[in-house]
């Protein structure tokens, strides 16, 4: 058996979505992909489980040079 992982990047792959892995937890591998308007995040844990997030919201410009200069400030 294959692990569930595997399937869900087939899946993405033809549907012809996007997605980017990484990994912030030793037991999971993260699937991030981004849409116009939403950004969802998939936790795939070694047990095969699946945690998803979904992230909404408009994409207006909100700041400048200026307020990502204070963003890294505050969480640097």
């Amino acid at each position: 058996m294959t692990h569930p992982l595997y399937g869900l990047l087939a899946d993405l792959e033809a549907a012809n979505i996007h997605f980017v892995l990484s990994r912030r937890r030793p037991d999971s591998v993260l699937v991030s992909m981004t849409f116009v308007g939403e950004r969802v995040e998939v936790d795939v844990f070694d047990d095969g489980r699946m945690d998803v997030s979904r992230f909404k919201g408009s994409e207006d410009v909100v700041g400048d040079e200026d307020l990502v200069r204070r963003i890294i400030a505050e969480r640097g």
